[in-house]
Formats: C-alpha cells, structure tokens, sequence
C-alpha cells in the first residue's frame, strides 16, 4: 500500500506540474471557445484526473487479484470432493420446504398443491370437481380503481363541472386554431411576391387597398383610378400589363423612366398585395374625366387562377353529425 500511495503522489504532482506547463503557454495562446464552462486547460486537467482514479482504481484491483493468487501458491487449499446430497421424495420435500408464501404466490392469490383437498366444492359432474379458487388480489385492485376514477371523472367532468367535455373541447380547439390560423396568414402575408400573389376581393383587403391608394396613388392616377399624370386604371387597356401579378409587380418596382417610383421600401408584400387589388376591382367603373386608354388591351386567360380560394373544412357537416 505505501508503494501505491507514493505511486498516486508521483502522479498528482506530475498532473500539476502539466497544468502549471500548460497555464504558462495559455498566456501567450489566444485561449479556445470555453467547452462545458470551462477552458481547454480546465477541461485538460479534469481528464487527466478521471484517467488518474481509473488507473489507481484498475491497479488496485489488479494487485488484489495477485495477492490472492501469490497467497494460493503460497497455501494451496485442498481438494475436497463434493459431498452427496439426500435424495428426498416429495412429501419430504414438502415438509422440509420454507413455510409461508412468496409476494408473488400472495399477489396471484396461489395456493399449494397441498391444499388442493380444502378449496374443492362439494359438487361433482362426471367425476370432475370444481375448485373454488379466490379472485387475484391484482384483480380487485384493479377493478375496484377503476370504480373509483369512474366516481372521480364524473365529479370532476359532470358534477362540478371543473373540466371541459367533449363539445366544448372541439369548441375551444376550433377557436384556437382560428387564433392560429389567424397569426399563420399574418406572418405569411409578408412573403407574397408577384409570383405567388392571389386575388383577393373581400372587404378588409379592399378597404385596405383603398386607404394606400388613397393616401399614395391618387396624386398620379385620380381619386377613382381616372388618371391625371399616370394612365387611366379602370379600363381594360395596360401599359405593363394587367392582372394581379402584372399589377403587383409594377407598384413593388416602380416604373422609374415614366417617373413612378418603387414602393417596395415603403409597403409590405401584404400592402402592396391590397393595392393591387383595389386597383383590379375599379376595372369598368368608368369614372367621370377618365383619360383614354393607354397601352394593349390585356385579356387574361383565366382570372381563377389567381383567385384567393378559402381553405375547405376537413370536417364535413355529415361526419360532424355522425
């Protein structure tokens, strides 16, 4: 043991004198991203002292091994031959067997071979006896929890009323997912581009349109489209073509040789998506002073295409019902 204790000294202080190296070069090294909290000497260290008790721990047990097998040679202990075990019958075995019953006899309610005589019912048909074994303990354990829960869902669902049911759970998930999709379509109305832009003809995106044509557009085209110093846009005829997409495309980037500006930097992709269609639903409104028409007349090929469609309910009226 002294051998080792000196062993365990000499290596702790050349696990020191390592760290004190390595603290000196680290002055002059910019030191690494810190790893678990600690630096690249801390976490150094830290191995080389859990390889430290590893290797005393495996070396202790070696020495032990071999001072075991020293002292066997040393004293090697005699051959002694086995002795014979009784050979017992069964109703010896039974007599001689430890009394009382194990968890697992206790918890399956088992009883012994033995006992077999005291659990028969007096009745008998053709020959066969009936046993009147006692229902498993697990079993009414089991049975008599679930009465319980079943008296503690009722009060706390129906009679106190303290949790929700099943309508009003659909009722609240449904809500929820309204708030949900609500925050989906305001965080997706910013990555509209004229690419993916739709047509839009409801109230709110109308009255939105309206307000930021009315409040940048006007000064151009008129108050109802009519045009002053930009082209009439409530004919059918197109300078940079019509439609939703062509349209949108014109307000993000502006048409700078004409004199109209980009309004990318000014209005989000949502804003810019209400204008545009605004700007499609003056089409035919033939506003007094209108100025002639300016451009190609543009007849898009299927104006659905482009079409806002509202996503369909995955649960039928029907299905609801059944």
């Amino acid at each position: 043991m002294k051998k080792i204790s000196l062993f365990v000294l000499l290596l702790f202080g050349q696990v020191l004198a390592f760290a004190a190296d390595e603290k000196t070069v680290s002055e002059n090294v910019k030191p690494s991203a810190p790893s678990l909290g600690l630096t690249q000497s801390e976490l150094l260290i830290v191995i080389l002292l859990l390889f430290a008790v590893v290797l005393v721990f495996v070396s202790l047990t070696l020495l032990n091994a071999f001072k075991v097998m020293y002292k066997e040679q040393l004293h090697p202990t005699p051959y002694l031959s086995p002795e014979k075990a009784e050979q017992l019958n069964y109703d010896e075995w039974l007599k001689r067997r430890k009394k009382g019953y194990s968890i697992w006899e206790k918890l399956l309610s088992l009883k012994p071979i033995e006992q077999e005589k005291e659990l028969e019912i007096d009745h008998a048909y053709d020959g066969i006896k009936e046993l009147n074994n006692p229902v498993p303990a697990w079993f009414n354990f089991l049975f008599f929890g679930t009465m319980i829960i079943a008296v503690g869902y009722l009060f706390y669902y129906h009679i106190g009323g303290y949790g929700d049911l099943q309508d009003q759970e659909y009722k609240n998930e449904m809500a929820q997912a309204q708030i949900e999709k609500a925050a989906y379509l305001q965080k997706s109305a910013n990555a509209i581009d004229e690419n993916t832009v739709k047509v839009d003809i409801t109230e709110t995106v109308l009255a939105e349109g309206k307000n930021i044509f009315e409040g940048n557009c006007k000064v151009c085209h008129g108050d109802k489209g009519q045009g002053i110093i930009g082209p009439n846009l409530t004919d059918d005829y197109w300078l940079h073509g019509g439609g939703i997409n062509n349209v949108f495309k014109t307000i993000k980037y502006g048409v700078p040789e004409k004199g109209m500006i980009s309004w990318e930097k000014n209005l989000s992709p949502k804003q810019i998506s209400a204008v545009a269609n605004y700007i499609l639903s003056l089409a035919g409104t033939h506003p007094a002073g209108a100025k002639a028409a300016q451009g190609e007349k543009y007849e898009e090929k299927d104006p659905q295409d482009n079409a806002m469609k509202a996503p369909a309910d995955s649960l039928k009226t029907t299905n609801a019902t059944k």
